[in-house]
């Protein structure tokens, strides 16, 4: 039987709450998939030997017959929200499962437009609207990636969900469209479909739920055909620090340091931490017609109106390195390097902030205090470091919780432990699970970061080529908050899990 909320249910009149109902897997097993969207109707239960079933809408007598026809049974029809009977029927019978049924797309359509060249044309085949739907419901979860994963006997489809992969449910039957649905894929980005043996990386737009997204496509050839992954960047406004995660007073930093009119800012921290969307609000805030601001990207993720972007393109000579060089002739007040990866760039980048120029770059260090070691390990002489660096953020990004459903926790030893010594009674909070954040017990993610700004004590045992260690223990005694400490916080908060904090500062230590 199935389980729900005890709602006063009856045929006519009362609405289902389907977030509430675990649907009898015997009556999904009684109606295909195909028509179940046809007929817009989700089977969740029994009566006795009638099915019941979730549809928008009170049918009349012709069309109770005509089901009766159909699923040889009788069924009891139950009125919810058509909302909820989509999200039902996608959940249970999977993406696409009406479409590889081949039945009239019944669920939202999505506008997919190439280069903004309309496809219009091509909009009838079952395998785009197979793909139309990937997108769509990975726009709809917040997916930042989708990965498509072939097998010998099954095809996986995979959402990054606020840093963390989840199983997609699809529709049986879709691995035996995966090679039309890659080649979909690849013919949107512009990619070859007739070589299959190379690893390929494309790039489209596309319109989803009617908000522009730009996609970045790679492939890898596997031993059962292409793997496709595909990175979805939101074409949105971009956020200031605050909302990102940052706190008020350290903004305050922020917002003096980004109005120098020379020196380097480092961002640092492993892949998928954040740093690029930093960067990106660090350039907005003092995008202004006063400033010429110029960057290089490996690649470009977002466009911004009133900079230079410029991409690399190592194939043709055009690095960072000599993308920085002739950036220098454009008469640049700012400029921005995606990463600071070899001896020439660092070298570059350092003098150019000596000379009048504001610099923003990355480097992929564990803390803040290693950037100062890590540009002395690729070459880059101490006090070139000593006198250009304004400040190092090393941030990691952390999971919110979702508001929906938080409940209050006992913080775990580790949190009371680190925090003994603080004016605060430790407290935890964490996620239920609803289906406001589809069971995970979280929504959205923000920044945990700890901030060293340059001073004179730290510039001098740079020149004295101090160990990383060192320079940690000034900057801890000068005030600085280190990782952990400032995850902590936003689990006093309520902002995220104290599992969450120690997963993204496990390295760390505190």
């Amino acid at each position: 039987m199935a389980s729900e909320k005890p709602a006063g249910e009856t045929a006519f009149g009362v609405r289902v709450d389907l977030a509430g109902v675990t649907p009898d897997p015997t009556a999904l097993g009684a109606v295909p998939a195909r028509v179940a969207h046809h007929y817009g109707l989700f089977p969740y239960g029994w009566e006795g030997d009638r099915l019941k079933a979730a549809v928008a809408e009170i049918p009349d007598a012709a069309k109770r017959d005509e089901w009766r026809f159909v699923l040889k049974r009788e069924v009891v029809p139950v009125l919810a929200a058509p909302a909820e009977i989509l999200q039902a029927l996608k959940s249970h019978y999977g993406i696409g499962a009406e479409t590889v049924a081949r039945m009239p797309d019944a669920g939202p359509r999505v506008d997919v437009s190439r280069r903004r060249d309309d496809l219009d044309a091509a909009e009838d085949a079952s395998v785009v609207k197979i793909v139309n739907q990937l997108l769509l419901e990975a726009h709809e979860n917040r997916a930042t990636d989708i990965h498509l994963e072939p097998y010998e006997n099954d095809f996986r489809v995979r959402y990054r969900i606020d840093g963390v992969l989840y199983d997609a449910k699809t529709a049986e039957g879709l691995r035996g469209h995966r090679a039309a649905i890659v080649s979909r894929i690849k013919i949107m980005a512009e990619l070859s479909i007739a070589e299959k043996r190379l690893p390929q990386d494309g790039r489209l737009r596309v319109r989803v739920g009617g908000q522009d997204l730009d996609l970045r496509v790679s492939t890898l050839p596997t031993p059962f055909g292409e793997s496709v992954g595909i990175r979805l960047l939101t074409r949105r406004q971009f956020l200031d620090l605050r909302h990102l995660g940052f706190e008020d007073a350290d903004t305050g930093t922020l917002a003096a340091l980004l109005e120098k009119p020379h020196g380097i800012v480092f961002l640092t921290g492993p892949t998928g931490s954040g740093k690029t969307t930093t960067l990106y609000a660090f350039l907005n805030q003092i995008n202004q017609p006063d400033k010429k601001i110029v960057t290089i990207e490996d690649p470009i993720e977002y466009e911004m109106k009133g900079i230079t972007q410029v991409q690399v393109h190592p194939a043709i000579g055009l690095t960072f390195a000599q993308g920085l060089r002739s950036m220098l002739r454009h008469d640049p007040d700012v400029m921005m390097v995606g990463e600071v990866r070899d001896l020439e760039t660092a070298e570059i980048a350092v003098r150019v902030a000596l000379t009048g120029h504001l610099v923003f770059s990355t480097l992929h260090t564990n803390d803040a205090a290693s950037a100062a070691t890590r540009l002395q390990d690729i070459g880059v002489e101490p006090y070139l470091i000593a006198s250009s660096v304004l400040c190092v953020i090393a941030q990691r990004l952390v999971r919110v919780i979702c508001a929906e459903c938080r409940e209050a926790v006992p913080p775990p030893p580790e949190m009371a432990r680190d925090l003994a010594d603080g004016p605060d009674v430790p407290k935890a909070f964490r996620g239920r699970g609803c289906p406001a954040c589809k069971g995970t017990g979280y929504r959205g993610r923000t920044v945990i970061y700890e901030m060293l700004p340059m001073t004179d004590a730290l510039r001098g045992m740079i020149a004295d080529r101090r160990p990383a260690h060192a320079l940690r223990e000034e900057a801890l005694r000068g005030g600085m908050r280190p990782l952990r400490r400032s995850g902590w916080r936003k689990v006093l908060d309520g902002t995220t899990t104290a599992d969450d904090v120690m997963r993204a500062t496990l390295q760390e230590g505190l």
